[in-house]
């Protein structure tokens, strides 16, 4: 879980989407069905009232057909009156079956009725149609009016009472729809009160697993910049062990070893001066000049160590001779502009002194320079050092040697900044700048800006 934040926030808030999707399908579900109910059950209704109304017509032109038959005055007009009534028995006994199929058990009753009602309705008037003309003027008059007429009366109020019955039924599926809309509304209800307890829930969760992450990412990145301090004091703490050994290093060179040499050399030419025996004098002059080049070599490796020069006269002598020396083992030349006071913070000579020792190095070593830039410029607040030459440059995104590293280092840990601008074929140009403002409270105050080694 812990290694996984990602998926923790997937999981939750894809949950929380699942819900509500869930809910809309579902809401989506049950109004697509209360719409069909309702329109199925207008639809059963139409079509049921359509055919009572079809039922009743017929039977009402029937016995007007009928009675427009028996009161014709020529046989002619009254069997094209009985033709009419038969193609409306079909066009009835059709109706009754359809409305036959979809009644339900409360109008079965009354539906048999009904249809009780209308085959004797039939049977009466295919008895009239095989009566004679006598027969028809003698009986037309009392059939009509004690037999169809109450017969049609009967037939039409069973119609009025399925019809009814037609109504009660429409009633009873709006009441059903009404019933299933109250569940939709409840189920609703309830699909939103779990989504949001749901949503809540699981936003409650994740919002705890990110701040939890957050806090622990807090931590870690505390305990890096709390590690990365460690770092940078422990290496400030061993450039400056360094520097103390150099210095220690330098001083016992120089003032032992270079003392023993130039005893050893004060001695072979005191030696010398006495005229010793022409077999002995080749071996003091021999031990003159190997003291002589020891004392030399002794002496360059203090000045590489750290130069006497930097501690006893300053920051800007100490460049000059590193100019000088370069130039004389190197052959570039060197040129070294200084606007800058005298009392600087040791740091910052060692410092500056440093990255200009690496940066010429670099300049003969990896360059082929032949002609190199120094400026050091005392600034409100800050040192500001630029080394440029015309060498070969470099790529910087893929070249970055421990030589570069270790002068970053060394300006970083004073609070300076340090930039490379260089490409391959237009030499290379290296700018730092170090602030000189904490040294300078500091020392008003009596005190150093950066603790002891």
């Amino acid at each position: 879980m812990r290694q996984r934040p990602g998926l923790i926030l997937v999981l939750g808030f894809g949950g929380l989407l699942l819900l509500m999707a869930v809910a809309e399908i579902a809401s989506l579900l049950l109004l697509n069905t209360l719409r069909q109910s309702d329109a199925q059950l207008q639809a059963r209704f139409l079509v049921r009232n359509r055919t009572l109304e079809q039922i009743r017509s017929n039977i009402y032109l029937s016995g007007t057909y009928v009675r427009d038959s028996l009161l014709a005055p020529e046989p002619s007009g009254a069997k094209a009156q009985l033709a009419s009534v038969e193609g409306l028995r079909r066009d009835t006994e059709a109706a009754i079956d359809s409305y036959a199929r979809s009644i339900d058990s409360q109008e079965a009753a009354p539906f048999r009725a009904l249809r009780a009602e209308i085959d004797a309705y039939w049977k009466v008037l295919d008895r009239t149609f095989a009566w004679s003309a006598e027969e028809r003027n003698k009986y037309r008059y009392a059939f009509l009016y004690q037999e169809l007429m109450p017969r049609r009366t009967t037939m039409l109020q069973i119609a009025d009472r399925i019809e009814a019955l037609n109504e009660e039924s429409l009633k009873r599926g709006d009441e059903r729809l009404g019933a299933v809309f109250e569940r939709l509304q409840l189920g609703l209800v309830a699909m939103i009160t779990i989504t949001l307890l749901g949503g809540a829930a699981l936003a409650g969760l994740t919002i705890f697993h990110i701040l939890r992450l957050e806090g622990e990412a807090r931590r870690r990145l505390e305990e890096s910049v709390q590690a990365q301090a460690s770092l940078q004091e422990l290496s400030a703490k061993l450039v400056r062990a360094q520097e103390e050994e150099r210095r220690r290093v330098s001083r016992e060179l120089h003032d032992e070893v270079g003392q023993a040499f130039s005893a050893v050399l004060m001695e072979s030419e005191n030696l010398l001066d006495l005229e010793p025996a022409r077999e002995v004098r080749p071996h003091l002059e021999a031990i003159r000049g190997l003291a002589e080049k020891g004392m030399n070599e002794i002496r360059n490796m203090a000045l590489l160590l750290r130069p006497s020069m930097l501690d006893d006269f300053g920051l800007v002598p100490a460049l000059d001779w590193q100019a000088r020396e370069t130039a004389k083992r190197t052959g570039m030349r060197v040129e070294v502009s200084s606007e800058v006071a005298d009392e600087l913070p040791e740091e910052h000579k060692t410092c500056i002194y440093r990255v200009v020792q690496e940066a010429l190095n670099n300049c003969a070593r990896h360059a082929q320079a032949t002609t190199v830039q120094v400026a050091v410029q005392s600034q409100t607040g800050q040192i500001l050092l630029s080394v440029q030459d015309d060498g070969s440059g470099f790529d910087q995104a893929r070249i970055r040697g421990l030589g570069l590293l270790g002068m970053e280092e060394r300006v970083r840990h004073l609070g300076g900044t340090f930039e490379i601008d260089s490409r391959p074929g237009r030499g290379t140009l290296l700018q730092v700048k170090l602030p000189l403002a904490a040294w300078n409270g500091d020392r008003r105050n009596g005190t150093s800006p950066h603790p002891a080694g």
